[in-house]
């Protein structure tokens, strides 16, 4: 908290001085409360003018503090010691008191010695004793009797005090009752409320003092009675002839005497019975049983003095001793506090008693008290740590009491000045809001309850009325926040003045305020804004973001002006940390509500400029020093092996580390001028593709010093880790442009830097860098295979050579190359990355599929020969892929691949083999074949398996060809099984010869009686040959066409008695010389069958018109 003097209370220092008093220099005070100065200015003219007086009255302390008792506390003391002398009735405290207890208590609360307590004691003995009174106020009264004919009362009270008297025993309450009472015949003083006509809940409202003389035997006595009327005997007949049930109470009320009014009930009370102050609905008692329940009258009672001795507080108003009383007995409370917590309003039961009891004596209204206790408590407020609730329900009652009672004109000054000055002392607190809370989960509330209790004020009507001058709180605190953070500003400013005008030091001593400023943004955002929103609506983060960002932009500016013409690299490096923290400060722009006018450090990369090529060229020397520690140091052995196998060395690691910070210089920089954030980048890419070309010169360079006195293995050894590593810097190449974010790069710079112009800058200049790389690793990975490629050409050219056929199996053959395979890349596997392993694969395969290809072109009717060299094939496919974890199979069946194959293929094939491979051949082509060029046959076939019958149907031919003279032909329909060897049985079935015709009709059924395993036999088919019947000469050749019996019906599963099943099929003519299969059977000498089966399609194809 700040000194009680900043507090600007309008009532003075002192509680104890009259009111009028501090009041005599502000005569406009509604004038003087306008917002025409600022809250901190008024703050500070205020605390101006208090010094003079805080330095006056520590001049002479002992002195001071003399008169303060002489002139201040004695008269207060007075007046307590009169008041226990004199006090009538209890307290509503939990205890009640003796006159000692008091006594005691104010002596130590007032630090009175004990001759002083006797000297004012005996003054206050011959003081004059005031006259006790009894106020009370009959406000209402609820179900009272109806004595009327019409059912209603006309009530009214007559209030005494009696004293008990020996012979009553008792009081009024033991006197014979009584029915009605005689007007005017009451001996004691006696006061009478008004009559209240025709109801039965009458409201008085109505106040009277009763002077007593003995509390112990004095009785407050409040009877109740029915007004009764006399009226005319026509008033009476017309009553009853209104109300005939009124009859009885007419004969009733005639009986009784003139001059009496019916008793209603009464109230009796014991004045030693009662509490100072009572607020209470007491029972209407009887006088006899026979209306027992008479309803209920509100009282409000209250013991005051009337004539009491002003002479013992040099007539000062009760008030105002009352303010200074509750001062004082607050200062002794807290003085006694043991704990740190904040004062909760509460004091102890004998000052609490006590000031009761001064309020009810000098009848101080409850609105007044709770005034002084504002008074108090605000102003306590500004020296001590205060609960706020005290000073919140302070302020309810004020505003509860507003409407219902008015306050003298200057305690409505006093109240107006109190609640004003507290505003401009709350707003001074905000001002200073830094230093006086701490931004932690325990002091920040009590900035939040600060806040609530200004808004609180400004809601009260007792404000709003005391203070007509417009009064905008949301306003007020902006500028005190505004006006605070210029101070706080300033002042951190030179706490961080430089000592001297070195300019490293100057742009320290600038970091360590930026960095100042760069907390309380955070502050703000993260901690105050919540309390302000919450409290004012105020988004207080804008606010002193605004003014900050005003305040460091000259900062920054006057500043960097003293660096001109003088930037080197140490001002450069030190300028870097400042540049960061702007570009953090400049980001939080993002949590601006309002964004109105542009902020004022926008663009404050271009104080900066200069200092960039010293960034980077920082960056890089500091990365190529790195780089070549880190090659000097690398043994060039794999990191790890094992289970989990790292297989580059320590550099390959060091090299990613190294080339981070060139990465995170370009995040942290983010800066803001697209052409030249392109620049930027350009230069970092050409720096990072200088130091990977680097780091490639002097890995070359190591493994040659470390081969030197090695052997051949540990030579191997290390070119496998000098290609891993190179993998390695190609693969962090390769993530380059993700990592700094070209994507991004691209599209803010597309409206200066085209995508053409773009692409040719950067990325070819990296392309450039990865193709050097990936020259050196094949480079590398060739050295490592040169070996291989010749090791494998020698066991394949061992295995397939003509003088080992007959010695050794195929499987025999083929093992010393796959041990020898399995060695070598096992090796390979362990030592190197898996994409260096494939890239040497690679070749390796391409190699083995040439050399087999080269070998298989040397022999040409050799089965065994091609049959192992098949094998051979086989068995390195298996190799190289590895079941999966070599080379994928797609990448392994090239073109060379699958032409080595299918030559290997048919050339390992048996005669049979290749015969059927021919007939699966022309039943593929005829599938294939469109058209009716030579014409067509329909057949109607199916295949009963019960009887193992393939049943054929000729019907037709149609559109054949004419082949004789007379442009006719005389054809006729041969039906023949192939192959040969699979039905070798099955006899050549022809049909009848049709003359002159070129769409036969035939008609004609056959049976062949062959077996289902037979059907389902390679290459299996229907073969049907037109023929133009010759008597002279051969028959001439119309077409043929072939159909595989696994499509006839019955063969492929169903039925054993199928659907036939007509099927047209057109007639072609074969290509000559088309048939690679026709030429390997044909190389085949000593095979009689092939040689027979080649030779009868030789002579079909010259008859072909194919070409």
């Amino acid at each position: 908290m700040l000194p009680a003097q900043d507090g600007a209370s309008t009532q003075g220092e002192n509680l104890l001085l009259p009111p009028k008093e501090p009041y005599t220099e502000s005569a406009g005070s509604s004038q003087r409360r306008s917002r025409q100065l600022s809250p901190a200015r008024k703050m500070g003219m205020t605390r101006k003018q208090k010094s003079k007086k805080v330095f006056e009255d520590t001049e002479n302390p002992e002195e001071s503090k003399r008169k303060h008792k002489e002139k201040e506390l004695k008269p207060l003391y007075k007046e307590l010691l009169y008041t226990i002398t004199h006090r009538l009735g209890k307290t509503h405290t939990k205890e009640q008191y003796s006159d000692k207890d008091l006594k005691d208590y104010i002596k130590e609360a007032f630090s009175m010695t004990d001759e002083e307590h006797d000297t004012l004691s005996e003054k206050v003995q011959s003081s004059l004793a005031p006259a006790y009174c009894l106020m009370v106020n009959v406000k209402q009264a609820t179900g009272i009797l109806g004595k009327d004919i019409s059912g209603f009362s006309d009530p009214y009270c007559r209030l005494q005090i009696v004293n008990e008297t020996k012979e009553s025993h008792g009081g009024a309450s033991s006197q014979k009752p009584q029915k009605s009472v005689v007007r005017d015949s009451a001996k004691e003083k006696v006061y009478q409320t008004a009559v209240k006509i025709q109801t039965l809940k009458p409201i008085w409202e109505e106040t009277f003092q009763l002077v007593f003389g003995n509390l112990s035997t004095g009785i407050f006595q409040m009877d109740m009675f029915d007004k009764d009327e006399e009226v005319s005997l026509v008033q009476k007949l017309d009553e009853i002839r209104a109300n005939i049930h009124g009859f009885k109470r007419m004969i009733k009320e005639a009986k009784k005497e003139k001059g009496q009014d019916d008793f209603l009930g009464n109230i009796v009370l014991n004045l030693k019975d009662l509490y100072c102050t009572e607020d209470t609905w007491y029972n209407l008692e009887p006088r006899t049983v026979t209306y027992p329940n008479r309803g209920q009258c509100h009282l409000q009672l209250k013991f005051i003095h009337k004539e009491r001795d002003e002479t013992l507080s040099a007539g000062r108003s009760p008030y105002v001793n009352y303010c200074g009383i509750l001062q004082q007995f607050v200062q002794a409370y807290i003085s006694k506090q043991q704990d740190s917590n904040p004062w909760k309003g509460e004091l102890c039961g004998q000052g609490t008693a006590l000031l009761e009891y001064y309020a009810t004596q000098n009848d101080i209204s409850p609105f007044l008290q709770d005034l002084a206790k504002w008074v108090a408590y605000s102003k306590l407020y500004q020296s001590l740590e205060v609960d706020s609730t005290v000073l919140f329900k302070q302020l309810t009652s004020i505003e509860y009491h507003w409407d219902q009672q008015e306050l003298p004109y200057l305690q409505k000054q006093e109240l107006g000045d109190s609640l004003h000055g507290f505003l401009q002392y709350g707003l001074c607190l905000v001002s200073k809001y830094r230093d006086i809370f701490a931004p932690t989960p325990k002091t920040t509330p009590r900035l939040q309850t600060l806040l609530r209790l200004l808004v609180q004020i400004c809601k009260t009507r007792a404000f709003q009325n005391l203070n007509p001058a417009h009064f905008d709180l949301q306003v007020e605190v902006t500028d005190a926040v505004a006006t605070g953070t210029v101070e706080w500003f300033n002042i951190k400013k030179g706490l961080h003045q430089p000592m001297t005008k070195d300019l490293l030091e100057t742009i320290s001593a600038l970091s360590r305020l930026i960095g100042e400023v760069q907390e309380d943004i955070r502050l703000s955002k993260d901690v105050w804004n919540k309390v302000f929103v919450s409290a004012v609506n105020l988004d207080v983060f804008t606010v002193v973001y605004q003014k900050l960002d005003s305040l460091l932009a000259d900062e920054l500016r006057t500043t960097l002006s003293q660096l001109e013409n003088q930037m080197d690299q140490s001002l450069a490096n030190s300028l870097y940390s400042v540049y960061l923290t702007l570009k953090s400060i400049l980001e939080e722009k993002a949590y601006l509500q309002k964004r109105g006018k542009s902020l004022h450090l926008t663009g404050f990369h271009e104080d900066f400029r200069d200092a960039l090529p010293y960034w980077l060229n920082k960056a890089f020397s500091t990365t190529m020093e790195r780089v070549e520690k880190a090659v000097q140091v690398d043994s060039l052995l794999p990191l790890q092996t094992g289970s989990v196998p790292i297989k580059h060395s320590s550099s390959a690691v060091d090299i990613a580390a190294c080339l981070h910070p060139i990465v995170h210089l370009w995040e942290q920089l983010s800066w803001p001028d697209p052409e030249e954030a392109f620049m930027l980048m350009v230069k970092l890419t050409e720096d990072v593709c200088k130091i990977a070309s680097t780091y490639c010169q002097m890995l070359k360079a190591r493994v040659k010093e470390l081969s030197v006195d090695s052997d051949h293995g540990s030579a191997i050894n290390m070119l496998c880790v000098v290609v891993n590593d190179l993998e390695h810097l190609h693969t962090i190449l390769t993530r380059l442009p993700q990592q700094l974010n070209w994507e991004g790069l691209r599209k803010t710079t597309q409206h200066v830097i085209g995508e053409t112009q773009f692409n040719n800058t950067l990325r070819s200049q990296l392309q450039h860098t990865q193709s050097a790389l990936n020259r050196e690793i094949r480079s590398a990975v060739d050295t490592l295979g040169k070996k291989l490629k010749r090791d494998i050409e020698t066991h394949v050219r061992n295995m397939a050579s003509r003088q080992r056929l007959p010695s050794r199996t195929t499987e025999e053959a083929v093992v010393p190359l796959m041990k020898y395979l399995e060695t070598e890349l096992k090796y390979m596997h362990e030592n190197l990355v898996q994409e260096n392993f494939n890239s040497l694969l690679m070749p390796l395969w391409v190699n083995s599929v040439k050399i087999l290809l080269q070998i298989s072109q040397q022999e040409d009717s050799n089965l065994v020969y091609f049959q192992r060299l098949m094998y051979t094939l086989q068995c390195l496919e298996q190799c190289f892929h590895a079941e999966g974890n070599g080379l994928p199979l797609e990448t392994l069946h090239t073109d060379e691949y699958k032409t080595l194959r299918t030559h290997l293929t048919q050339n390992s094939m048996t005669c049979n083999q290749l015969i059927e491979k021919f007939f699966e051949r022309q039943v593929w082509e005829q599938k294939v074949f469109t058209g009716e060029k030579y014409g067509a046959v329909t057949l109607i076939t199916a295949y009963r398996r019960s009887e193992q019958k393939l049943q054929v149907e000729v019907l037709n031919a149609v559109n054949l060809i004419p082949l004789d003279s007379n442009g006719s032909s005389d054809p006729f329909v041969q039906l023949s099984l192939e192959p040969k060897h699979v039905f070798p049985e099955v006899e050549t079935r022809s049909t009848k010869i049709k003359d002159c015709d070129l769409n036969p009709l035939f008609e004609e059924s056959f049976e062949f009686l062959i077996s289902l395993e037979q059907c389902q036999s390679p290459g299996a088919c229907l073969m049907v040959t037109v023929l133009d019947h010759d008597t002279l000469r051969s028959d001439d050749f119309e077409g043929e066409a072939f159909l595989s019996l696994k499509a006839v019906p019955g063969v492929g599963g169903g039925d054993n008695n199928p659907k036939p099943a007509q099927i047209r099929l057109p007639l072609m003519h074969p290509k000559p010389n088309s048939e690679n299969i026709l030429k390997l059977l044909q190389a085949r000498k000593g095979e009689r069958e092939a040689q027979a089966f080649v030779k009868l399609r030789r002579q079909r194809e010259k008859k072909s018109q194919e070409t």
